[in-house]
C-alpha cells in the first residue's frame, strides 16, 4: 500500500503521524510512506530530520519538494499514483493538491471544508463534537468515523520510554512551548519562576522539557537574551555537556535539567507547568496534574487559529489589531485548555492575565502542596482520555479497509 501523508509543525508529526505511521506499519510492514511537510509559518525546520530518524524506511518531503510536487514536477522520488491520501496537519488545500496529483482514496482527521466533502471518502473525528463540526463542514454522516485523540497514543509511546536523567523525580517539570516566539519570551518567564521557587524550597527539583525540535542555540540565545521586558524575566545561561544540559542562573549556582523527552520526565513528576495546547490533552491522559498559564503581557506575540494570527504584521495597526483579537478571544472562552473544555470544568488549573513570575511560582507551590487536588485531578484526567486509547490502532483498520 503507497500513503501520502500530508503534516506540518511539531505537534503534528509527533501526536498525529508518529502513532498513526507506526500503527499502519504494524499492519503492512512493506507500507511506502510518501510524508510531505508543508509550509507553515510555525515550523522549527527540524521536522524533515525528525520524520526520517522516526521512520527510516519513510520517503520524506521538505516543503520546497511539496511545492514543486504541486505544480507537477518534484524530485524522482516523488510516486507516480497513491492508494491513500491522508491529511495529517497544515492546510486542507496541499492534501487535496496532492490527491488531484497522485489520485487513490483521500481521507482527512479533524478538519474539513464544504469544498472538499466529495473528496473525502472519509473524515476521522476526535469525539462526538468533532464529528458533528465535520457534519457541518459537509461531510455527509455516513462517511464520519470517530477514532479518538491519536496524540494520546503518541503520549503513551513517549511514557513509556526510560527517563533522562534529570527527571524531577516527585518535583515540577516545566513544559514552555515549542514555538519559536514560546521559546524566546516562555523559556525566560518560567525559567524565572522556576528561580523563585527553587530559592524558597532548595531542596525541591525542577527540571525543562524543551521539545527535541529546539536547537541547543535557540535555547542559549533566549535564556541569554532574558525574553521581552513585559514578562518581567531575568535572563540566565544555557551549559551542554555529554552528560546532559541545564539553565543555571547568571552566578551558575542554581542549575535546572533540560530533558527531551517530556512525557517520560512527566510521568515522575508531582505537577507539571506549562501552557495550553496539545501537550495538556497528552498530560491529561497520562494522568498528570497540571497548571497552564496563558500570559497576556505580550499579546500580539500569542499564536492563535486562522488568518487573524498574522494581524501584528500590517504596519502601524497590526500591533493593536492583534492585541484586541488575543484578548476578545480570551474573553469568549472560559476555558483555555481542552481538557477542561471537555469536561466542563476546571480539572486543569488555568491561570490568565498579566503574568509576573513570582504569580506563577506561587500559584504553582499550592498546587504542588494540593494533595488532594493533585489525587482528585489525576484521576478524573486520566478517565477522560482513557476512550482515546487505541485510537491510532481504530484509524489504521479504517485505512486498510478504505484502500481495499
Amino acid at each position: 500500500m503507497r500513503l501520502v501523508l500530508t503534516a506540518n509543525g511539531p505537534g503534528e508529526l509527533a501526536g498525529w503521524v508518529r502513532p498513526l505511521v507506526r500503527a499502519l506499519q504494524e499492519r503492512d510492514p512493506a507500507l511506502d510512506v510518501h510524508l510531505f511537510l508543508v509550509p507553515d509559518d510555525y515550523a522549527t525546520g527540524r521536522e524533515a530530520a525528525y520524520a526520517r530518524a522516526a521512520f527510516p524506511r519513510a520517503t520524506v518531503y521538505e516543503p520546497r519538494d511539496y511545492l514543486a510536487t504541486a505544480i507537477g514536477r518534484g524530485p524522482a522520488a516523488v510516486p507516480r499514483s497513491a492508494d491513500l491520501v491522508q491529511y495529517l496537519g497544515g492546510d486542507l488545500m496541499h492534501a487535496a493538491r496532492l490527491h488531484r496529483r497522485f489520485g487513490g482514496r483521500a481521507a482527512t482527521y479533524k478538519f474539513s471544508r464544504p469544498a472538499y466533502s466529495r473528496r473525502f471518502a472519509l473524515a476521522f473525528a476526535v469525539d462526538e463534537r468533532n464529528a458533528r463540526e465535520l457534519i457541518g463542514w459537509g461531510m455527509p454522516p455516513d462517511r464520519v468515523r470517530i477514532v479518538g485523540n491519536l496524540a494520546v497514543d503518541g503520549a503513551l509511546f513517549d511514557a513509556a520510554q526510560t527517563p533522562e536523567a534529570g527527571a524531577p523525580d516527585d518535583g515540577i517539570l516545566i513544559m514552555p512551548g515549542s514555538r519559536p516566539y514560546e521559546i524566546e519570551h516562555l523559556v525566560p518567564l518560567f525559567f524565572t519562576a522556576a528561580l523563585r521557587m527553587v530559592r524558597e524550597r532548595p531542596d525541591l527539583r525542577v527540571a525543562f522539557a524543551i521539545s527535541p525540535f529546539t536547537p541547543d542555540a535557540d535555547l542559549r540565545a533566549a535564556i541569554k537574551r532574558g525574553g521581552d521586558p513585559r514578562v518581567f524575566a531575568q535572563p540566565g545561561r544555557f551549559e551542554a555537556t555529554e552528560n546532559g544540559a541545564w539553565l543555571t542562573d547568571t552566578t551558575g549556582s542554581v542549575r535546572l535539567p533540560v530533558v527531551r523527552n517530556a512525557m517520560a520526565a512527566a510521568m515522575r513528576a508531582r505537577l507539571v507547568l506549562t501552557i495550553p495546547g496539545t501537550k495538556v490533552v497528552e498530560l491529561a491522559a497520562l494522568g498528570r496534574p497540571v497548571v497552564a498559564i496563558s500570559p497576556y503581557n505580550a499579546p500580539e506575540m500569542v499564536t492563535i487559529n486562522g488568518p487573524l494570527t498574522y494581524l501584528d504584521r500590517i504596519p502601524l495597526v497590526g500591533v493593536p489589531l492583534k492585541r484586541a483579537a488575543v484578548l476578545a478571544y480570551a474573553r469568549r472562552h472560559r476555558f483555555h485548555t481542552q481538557p477542561n473544555s471537555d469536561a466542563g470544568e476546571a480539572l486543569v488549573c488555568e491561570v490568565h492575565g498579566t503574568l509576573t513570575p513570582g504569580r506563577i511560582a506561587r500559584v504553582a507551590l499550592e498546587r504542588y502542596d494540593d494533595r488532594a487536588w493533585l489525587q482528585e485531578s489525576a484521576r478524573r484526567l486520566a478517565a477522560l482520555y482513557a476512550g482515546d486509547v487505541g485510537a491510532a490502532a481504530r484509524m489504521a483498520d479504517a485505512l486498510v479497509e478504505l484502500a481495499g
